[in-house]
């Protein structure tokens, strides 16, 4: 599954609505990739909603470094080629951290997301935190 930016907040705050399922995804679901531009619009959520700094850094790092969690660092074609889906897709309001995790599930042949962004779902994949 790909992690998203909303499912990683809500498996890291325990508050939020959707913590316990978070976690229990997080830890059962056999494959499990991010990317950069998650990690930093994580980082930027987490100060958004005054969550304590130190630890949303900690837990960034050690996103990075945990080895059941594939990361992909976006590089410029990657960049490009999710400008390019955005520009075809003018009548959604999909992020560029969007139009990435897009576009590695489809290269990594992934379906499911940890995520509550309905967008995921307008783009044909399996969001697994729901309302």
């Amino acid at each position: 599954m790909l992690l998203d930016t909303s499912g990683l907040l809500s498996y890291f705050d325990a508050r939020d609505p959707h913590h316990n399922e978070a976690v229990r995804l997080f830890t059962t679901k056999p494959r499990r990739l991010t990317h950069s531009y998650v990690l930093a619009e994580l980082v930027a959520l987490c100060n958004a909603r005054r969550l304590p700094r130190a630890a949303s850094l900690a837990f960034v790092a050690d996103l990075m470094d945990n080895p059941h969690v594939e990361m992909h660092w976006v590089d410029q074609p990657t960049f490009t080629t999710a400008l390019a889906l955005l520009q075809a897709r003018p009548d959604k309001a999909y992020s560029q951290c969007d139009a990435v995790s897009f576009i590695l599930m489809r290269e990594n042949g992934v379906t499911e997301s940890l995520t509550t962004d309905h967008h995921f779902e307008q783009e044909g994949f399996i969001r697994l935190l729901k309302p």
